[in-house]
């Protein structure tokens, strides 16, 4: 299951061995990459030519001009509703000044080093909770000023895992 946010509409999409469904409905199409990042698709009869201008996958988001219209869209995955559902979803949204553990689980590996720079989105560690690797992303930019963990730590939700200046 998907919620895809659309300009300002909202959309639950699911797909199965049956196909895509858009707000329980049967959603069918068919959809043809010209080239990369440019598709033509036909729906309801009707012709389209879809462009993607901007594609950021860490937030989910994506600027389509489908027949010289731009569409501005989010997509929310599985993972992310159920975030939500746990009040987790602002989980990666931590000062710039430190990285606090959004969920408890284990430390699998530390990508940076006291005095190393990060910008945002830069990977940061991976931590493994409900048998999943989380990759920990730079919120903003800044130095490392302390690493307050070690592989193979267990860590506590909201725990302070490393330090910014």
């Amino acid at each position: 299951m998907l919620k895809a946010s659309i300009n300002t509409q909202t959309f639950d999409i699911q797909s199965d061995k049956s196909g895509i469904s858009v707000n329980s409905q049967p959603f069918n199409w068919d959809l043809v990459e010209i080239k990369d990042g440019n598709f033509h698709i036909l729906y309801n009869n009707r012709s389209f030519n879809a462009e993607v201008l901007e594609a950021d996958y860490q937030a989910k988001s994506f600027l389509i001009k489908i027949n010289n219209h731009k569409h501005s869209i989010s997509v929310k995955d599985r993972f992310d509703l159920l975030l939500d559902q746990l009040g987790m979803s602002n989980a990666n949204s931590a000062k710039v000044n430190d990285l606090k553990a959004p969920m408890p689980g284990l430390i699998v590996d530390i990508k940076v080093q006291v005095g190393d720079s990060v910008k945002k989105g830069d990977t940061i560690l991976i931590l493994e909770a409900m048998k999943m690797e989380n990759v920990l992303k730079a919120t903003g930019e800044g130095t490392v000023k302390n690493i307050k963990i070690i592989p193979k730590q267990n860590v506590e939700k909201n725990q302070v895992l490393i330090e910014f200046e």
